[in-house]
């Protein structure tokens, strides 16, 4: 016992004050992040009273569809969201049916909203009259329109509340109030698709995010043979998004960014996602410096200084790719762009900081029960052994071109089919995996009225040129009962020297065939009046789709420039960013080739959004490209000591474990998407799955490391390291002459 002492005790005590005051620091850390926790946690529940899902919020303000709804708000001073309740019967409606259905119309301002308190009704947000029951042609329905004012619903604590919650009111009344009448009553139009949309995203806030904690649980299990670290991890994810969270509400409530479901969903799973990816890198770090020291701070030290340049740039990348989607015409695009970049903000800052005085705090017994031992084992030692990140180098170093040539070939073949990926739009009856409510109501709808009915085509016009609009509008195929005004039979109000002129669509408004019928609307009146504007929930429709192709065309330039750029910087060279950027770029191509055979031959889905590339290209070139970053940053490290050559063979069997486990996280978490019961949110889910899978098995793999030992030391052009390394090879002969088959 003497003897330890006197060897150890004199060294010990030392080391003890040196490691106190981190310590401290650490324990501070950790309570200054359950402070965050405490204020933003609640704050994340509370995230769906700023949504914003309505449609027309996000069409671009420039958009004819956007004008032509300003004008209307103007000319009746209402910004109406109609309710079609569609009363049907097996047989032709009776006098008594009919008496039912007035009664109905005339009891809907009584109807209560009990979420929004004792007292409230639907009253308080009608806007336009409600009309009276309209007998269908067969004789065998009635109609009403009930309209509320969106803008009635600005002062409550949610916006959307009342125009949700006035859906399942409406639906209980119709399942009481018309069952002795002998009537079945549904809830179509955009209100009733409002509502469905509500439903369908309140499994964001609890489903959703439990699925891929719990998913990412399992996965961190399996991979850290542990039962501590695992919730580590997680509790900084967490943590994470309550800091996101905390910036994300106030913002949105103030209005300066746009809040959908969509986009929270999204960026809690960017958030568990990325959060995991970094801490797996950190830890990664860590438990490799605990081979070689007994001292935690200086493993941590070490870790730490390893891991913090590809976090930061990873982050970097991530946040300046999405932050590009603000350059979109789209509020819906355009306010994810900041949400995301917020979460990913929040998921550093956790894995930076949190994450870090806990391994301090706890020591190597958090990798209990298999703490690594104070052994001198490195993970480039993986070069000598059978293992599998040993023999993948092995193949690579044996045979790079032939394996580059290889892999690329088979992906350009999957790109091959992205010809055959449909992103034309869905109609309202194909949002859905799931039968909905608003979806039997539209068909309810249809078998009794034309298939636009609810919905209008709305056409502003100078009031000279009314009359020859509409009598332009009866020669139109498709296009039905046109007449000028806000109400038929009414006498038209003109605002600014205008008209608005009004049509029913013959198609489905929410159908492609409909958008089409606009567009050629559009061309056609120019020949009355140039000064024709067309608008109407199906014009939206459009100008969203005319939007999204136009993003296409800003946006990824953007990102890749920006992406480039960030590259660059962080590895010092221009050829190493061309090479992972193509590379990733055509991983993309392959997964939306793929995406178009599963979509359409195994899935049967029957189109897709147009935005649906678009966001599909942001999270799998922006996240893709981390796990280059992870790869190449271990590379120049390994470089500057090894050689280029021998510098990637070792960074590939040291990290070939940890992103792969990162990349099968990041690809768990995004399936979790298919929870929700959205064929956009379940086929973005996929493509990022599938993309982030594709790109850390094959491309990180195979066909960067293959590429850039191919190229050799030139890889890091014009930096010096280039002409050093290449000195190197030159004078030594080692691997200056990879054999190249």
């Amino acid at each position: 016992m003497s003897g330890r002492v006197g060897s150890g005790g004199a060294h010990a005590i030392p080391q003890q004050r040196r490691t106190r005051r981190p310590r401290l620091v650490a324990a501070l850390v950790v309570l200054l992040w359950l402070a965050v926790s405490a204020v933003g946690g609640p704050l994340v529940g509370r995230l769906a009273e700023v949504q914003k899902n309505d449609n027309a919020s996000f069409v671009p303000a420039t958009a004819e569809s956007t004008e032509v709804a300003d004008f209307v708000q103007r000319a009746s001073a209402n910004n109406d969201l109609p309710y079609l309740l569609v009363l049907e019967s097996p047989t032709a409606i009776t006098p008594e049916q009919q008496a039912a259905a007035a009664a109905l119309a005339e009891k809907l301002p009584t109807v209560p909203l009990p979420e929004l308190g004792a007292g409230r009704t639907i009253g308080e947000f009608i806007g336009s009259p409600t009309s009276a029951p309209i007998p269908s042609q067969d004789g065998k329905a009635l109609l009403v329109v009930l309209n509320l004012d969106s803008d009635k619903a600005e002062d409550t604590i949610n916006k959307t509340t009342p125009l949700y919650e006035t859906a399942l009111e409406l639906r209980a009344l119709l399942d009481t109030d018309l069952k002795d009448a002998g009537l079945t009553g549904h809830v179509a139009g955009p209100g009733g698709l409002l509502s469905d949309f509500v439903t369908a995203f309140e499994g964001i806030d609890g489903v959703l995010l439990l699925v891929a904690l719990v998913v990412v649980l399992l996965i961190l299990l399996v991979v850290y043979r542990s039962p501590i670290l695992p919730f580590a991890v997680l509790i900084s994810a967490v943590f994470g998004l309550a800091l996101a969270a905390l910036a994300v509400f106030p913002l949105a409530k103030a209005g300066a960014i746009d809040l959908s479901g969509q986009s929270q969903g999204i960026m809690f799973i960017l958030v568990v996602g990325a959060a995991t990816d970094y801490a797996l890198l950190l830890v990664s770090r860590f438990r490799e410096a605990l081979h070689d020291t007994d001292d935690t701070w200086d493993a941590l030290r070490s870790a730490w200084r390893g891991a913090v340049e590809p976090i930061l740039a990873s982050g970097a990348t991530v946040i300046l790719g999405l932050l590009c989607l603000m350059l979109s015409d789209l509020g819906s695009t355009a306010g994810l762009g900041p949400v995301g970049a917020l979460g990913i903000a929040g998921a550093m800052a956790a894995s930076l900081t949190f994450l870090p005085a806990v391994l301090l705090l706890v020591g190597r017994r958090i990798f209990w029960p298999v703490a690594p031992k104070l052994d001198h084992r490195h993970l480039e030692d993986a070069l000598e052994t059978r293992g599998v990140w040993g023999r993948v180098a092995k193949l690579v170093g044996t045979h790079p071109r032939r394996t580059w040539v290889i892999t690329l070939a088979g992906l350009l073949a999957f790109a091959a089919f992205i010809p055959t990926f449909k992103a034309d739009g869905l109609s309202a009856d194909e949002l859905f995996l799931t039968d909905v409510p608003s979806v039997e109501a539209g068909e309810a709808l249809a078998r009794h009225y034309p298939a636009g009915a609810g919905s209008p085509v709305q056409i502003v016009v100078p009031q000279p040129q009314a009359e020859a609009v509409v009598e332009r509008l009866r020669t139109e195929a498709d296009v039905q009962d046109p007449y000028v005004g806000l109400v038929p039979g009414a006498p038209p109000v003109a605002v600014d020297g205008k008209h608005i002129v009004q049509a029913t669509l013959a198609v489905p408004a929410d159908s492609p065939e409909a958008t089409e019928v606009v567009r050629r609307l559009r061309a056609d009146l120019d020949a009355v009046t140039p000064d024709a504007l067309v608008g109407g929930s199906t014009a939206v429709s459009l100008d969203v789709l005319d939007a999204t192709e136009r993003d296409l065309r800003v946006i990824i330039p953007a990102i890749l420039i920006v992406i480039f750029i960030v590259l660059a910087l962080l590895l010092r060279s221009l050829v190493a960013p061309v090479l992972l950027v193509v590379a990733n770029v055509v991983s993309f191509a392959a997964t939306v080739g793929v995406a178009a055979l599963v979509f359409n031959h195994i899935l049967d889905f029957p189109n897709s959004d147009p935005a649906t590339p678009l966001y599909g290209f942001v999270f799998l070139v922006a996240l893709g490209i981390d796990y280059s970053i992870f790869l190449m940053t271990r590379v120049r490290e390994e470089a500057q000591r090894r050689g280029t050559r021998p510098g990637i063979l070792t960074g590939l069997a040291v990290t070939g474990g940890v992103i792969t486990s990162a990349g099968i996280v990041l690809a768990a978490t995004f399936s979790a998407l298919a929870v929700l019961p959205l064929i956009f949110l379940v086929q973005i889910g996929f493509i990022v799955a599938f993309g982030v899978l594709l790109d850390t098995l094959i491309v990180r793999s195979l066909l960067v490391p293959a590429l850039a030992y191919d190229i050799g030391p030139r890889i890091w052009a014009p930096s010096r390291l280039a002409r050093e390394d290449a000195a190197v090879s030159a004078s030594t002969g080692e691997a200056a002459h990879p054999d190249r088959s």
